[in-house]
């Protein structure tokens, strides 16, 4: 996501839930952070990602949902933090209560942008780590590069470049082929 600019205290669900709907922002430990639109490189591979990822788990029928943003993923009540990850996938239909995802999901994806990349990298690697968020993968479109942080194994920041396909390690059979994604990339924004 673009850049997050810092702005007062949300301390309440209630506050953040009074925001106007136009508006996106996130809110780390109680401070509210709002986001700019993301880029058309950004949403061309988020719809990727999303249809791929969709498309494997129609074919297993099961419990998951894949959720592209803007979702809202609630970490935490006290201090109050939500986020809206690029793409989540959840498979307890419980933490879903027809607003939100309330609670870590088993799988999130950031695509990074070029104006704050230590916001994916650091900052919500902390907290989705911490909130117990099974896999992350931080997809780097300027450096080519997806970082996959497989928190429940314990393997963090395995870099791959984009023209290889990467296994969902939640999965058994989900693999995403970034050279597709990237070929997509070179032709549409030439």
């Amino acid at each position: 996501m673009p850049a997050l600019q810092r702005k007062p205290a949300i301390t309440t669900l209630k506050e953040y839930e009074a925001l106007p709907e136009n508006i996106r922002a996130e809110v780390f430990d109680g401070r509210i952070f709002y986001m700019a639109s993301p880029s058309q490189e950004h949403q061309t591979i988020l719809t990727e990602l999303l249809v791929s990822i969709r498309s494997h788990l129609r074919t297993k029928r099961g419990e998951c949902q894949v959720f592209p943003a803007p979702f809202d993923v609630k970490l935490s009540d006290h201090p109050l933090t939500i986020v809206q990850p690029d793409l989540l996938i959840v498979c307890d239909k419980n933490k879903l209560d027809g607003k939100r995802c309330n609670g870590a999901p088993d799988f999130i994806i950031e695509i990074v942008s070029p104006g704050n990349p230590a916001d994916d990298y650091v900052r919500k690697s902390y907290y989705y780590k911490n909130a117990g968020v099974r896999e992350y993968w931080i997809v780097d479109p300027r450096r080519r590069i997806v970082t996959v942080n497989d928190f429940e194994n314990n393997r963090l920041s395995v870099q791959y470049s984009f023209d290889t396909t990467i296994k969902v390690n939640i999965y058994d059979d989900l693999l995403i082929d970034f050279s597709e994604i990237s070929e997509l990339l070179n032709t549409t924004l030439s």
